[in-house]
C-alpha cells in the first residue's frame, strides 16, 4: 500500500514511512492510495472474532508488507492485552435503539488508547535494528497527550514533547500527562488554546532546523496509523448489532474529526453505515461546514468538553481531499486560502459528497447536561460530557425502523468529575489502577506559544536523529 499527501507534493511512502513521518513534508496528511474493500461475506465472518483478530483483518490491507501477519498479531495482542475489559470496546444498550460503544477501557481511560497503544508498538518495531531516533511532537486538547505518553514512555529511540493549553484541560487529564516522569517524556503547557498549540506543531514540522535534525513524528490523528486503528471498532460494533445484514448508525463526539473520519473509512471499505452523526459542542465549525458549507474559524469557547474546544479540525482535510476528487494541488490551494483568512467555502462536490453519509448536530451545554441525566436516570449509565454531546445528537436522529444508533463513549466519566457531578449529582470515582493519580508528583514547564520558545526547548532536550 502506498500513501500520498493530501497536498500533492510530498514523497510517496509505504506504511512504515507514513507511520514514522506522521505529517507529510508539504504539511498535508497521508492517505492510502486506494480504499481496500471487504465483501459482505468477509464482514459477516468478523462476528465470531476477538478484537485483536478483527483488527488484523481490517488493518492488514493498509499495512501491506511492512509487517507479517504474525508480527501484526503479536503487536495487537500486546496492545489490547492492557485493556481492562476482555472485549476491549464493549457495547452497552441504553434503550431499544440507543447503544454506547465504550472506548475507555485502556490505560488512560480514553478512546485514544485504542489506537495509541498500537502506535507506540509500531514506532518501536520500525525503529528496532536501526540507529534512528524519533522525536514525537504533539498537541492535545486533553486525552491524546496522556494516551500518547503512556504508549511511548520509557521506549528506546523515542522522545516525546506534548503541548497542552494551560488551564484548558481537566485536572485528571493534566495529571495523567504530567505525572509520567520517564526521562523521554516532556510536557509543555502553552499559553493559548488547542488550535494555537496545533498550529505550532505544524509550524515545527515545516521548520527544517527542527524537522530534519530531530526526525519529527506525530501521534495526533494526523498520523495515518493512529486513524487506521480506529476503523476497527466500527466493524467490531456493527457486526455485533447485525451487520452487514442491517445498517448501523454512529454518533461521534467530534473535535479534530479523526474519530468520525475512521467511520468514513469503514464505510468506504464496505461496512453498511446508515449515518455518521458529527456531534459538536458550541465550537461548531464542523456543523456549519456540513450543513451550509461554511468552514470558517470562530473564537474558541472554553466548555466542559475541552477535547472538543477546537475551531480547526485537522482531519477534515482528509475528507475534503477524498470528496474533491483527490486533487492534491487543488486542495493545497484551498487550504492555503483557509490558513491565510480563517475562512473557506466547501465546493459543491465536497458538500454533496458529505451529505450522503454525514449528519451533524450542535449541542449546547443544557442539552449536554440533559443527556447525562437521561443516561443516568433511564439506563443507569454515568457518562462523561463528551459522550453526552454524542448521545444528545444521537437522540435527535430520525432513522428508519430497526436501525440501531451507537454513540461512541470516548472517555471514562471520572476524567470529568466536576461536570458529571453538576449534571447528575453523582461524583464518579477513578478506577483503582489510576486511583493514586492525585498523590503523584507532577513535572511540566509553562511557556509562550511561540516557535522560538518551544523550538529552543525541544532542541535543548531532544536527541538528534542519527
Amino acid at each position: 500500500m502506498r500513501y500520498f499527501s493530501t497536498r500533492g507534493t510530498a514523497p510517496v511512502l509505504d506504511f512504515r514511512g507514513a507511520t514514522l513521518a506522521g505529517l507529510a513534508a508539504d504539511c498535508g496528511l497521508y492517505v492510502p492510495e486506494t480504499w481496500p474493500t471487504m465483501s459482505p461475506e468477509a464482514i459477516a465472518e468478523l462476528a465470531g472474532l476477538s478484537y485483536a483478530e478483527t483488527a488484523i483483518r481490517i488493518m492488514a490491507p493498509f499495512i501491506g508488507d511492512a509487517l507479517t501477519e504474525d508480527e501484526l498479531r503479536d503487536l495487537c495482542e500486546t496492545a489490547y492485552g492492557r485493556f481492562s475489559h476482555a472485549a476491549v470496546t464493549p457495547l452497552v444498550q441504553l434503550d431499544h435503539d440507543q447503544w454506547l460503544l465504550e472506548l475507555f477501557h485502556g490505560p488512560t481511560l480514553a478512546f485514544k488508547d485504542v489506537a495509541l497503544q498500537l502506535l507506540g508498538l509500531f514506532f518501536e518495531r520500525f525503529l528496532t535494528g536501526t540507529d534512528k531516533r524519533l522525536t514525537i511532537i504533539g498537541a492535545t486538547s486533553g486525552d491524546t497527550g496522556s494516551a500518547a505518553i503512556d504508549a511511548v514512555a520509557g521506549r528506546e529511540g523515542v522522545d516525546i514533547f506534548m503541548l497542552h493549553p494551560v488551564g484548558r484541560v481537566s485536572d485528571v487529564q493534566r495529571r495523567q500527562m504530567t505525572t509520567v516522569l520517564s526521562p523521554n517524556v516532556h510536557n509543555i503547557a502553552i499559553e493559548g488554546d488547542f488550535d494555537t498549540a496545533q498550529a505550532l506543531v505544524k509550524t515545527m514540522f515545516a521548520t527544517p532546523a527542527l524537522a530534519d535534525t530531530y526526525a519529527l513524528s506525530a501521534v495526533n490523528s494526523i498520523n495515518w496509523a493512529r486513524l487506521m486503528a480506529q476503523v476497527v471498532y466500527y466493524f467490531y460494533a456493527a457486526v455485533r448489532l447485525g451487520g452487514p445484514a442491517r445498517p448501523v448508525a454512529f454518533a461521534v463526539p467530534t473535535g479534530n474529526f479523526g474519530d468520525v473520519f475512521a467511520g468514513y473509512v469503514a464505510a468506504r471499505m464496505g461496512l453498511p453505515i446508515a449515518r455518521l452523526v458529527v456531534a459538536t459542542n458550541v465550537n461548531d465549525i464542523l456543523h456549519r461546514a456540513l450543513t451550509v458549507g461554511d468552514y470558517s474559524k470562530g473564537t474558541v469557547e472554553q466548555t466542559a468538553t475541552p477535547s472538543m474546544d477546537i475551531q480547526v479540525s485537522s482531519n477534515f482535510e482528509r475528507l475534503l481531499f477524498d470528496l474533491g476528487g483527490r486533487d492534491g494541488h487543488a486542495l493545497a490551494a484551498q487550504m492555503k486560502g483557509f490558513e491565510a483568512t480563517g475562512a473557506m467555502r466547501l465546493t459543491n462536490a465536497q458538500s454533496q459528497g458529505a451529505a450522503g453519509l454525514f449528519g451533524s448536530e450542535r449541542v449546547d451545554p443544557d442539552d449536554m447536561a440533559m443527556a447525562m441525566r437521561w443516561a443516568c436516570e433511564n439506563a443507569g449509565q454515568v457518562i462523561d460530557p463528551h459522550t453526552a454531546i454524542g448521545l444528545a445528537a444521537a437522540r435527535r436522529q430520525q432513522l428508519a425502523p430497526g436501525i440501531p444508533i451507537v454513540t461512541l463513549a470516548t472517555a471514562h466519566p471520572a476524567k470529568f468529575r466536576d461536570a458529571v457531578e453538576r449534571a447528575t449529582g453523582a461524583r464518579p470515582v477513578l478506577p483503582a489502577r489510576v486511583g493514586d493519580l492525585f498523590e503523584r508528583e507532577e513535572r511540566y514547564v509553562t511557556m509562550p506559544a511561540t516557535l522560538a520558545a518551544v523550538g529552543d526547548y525541544v532542541a535543548a532536550h531532544a536527541h538528534p536523529s542519527r
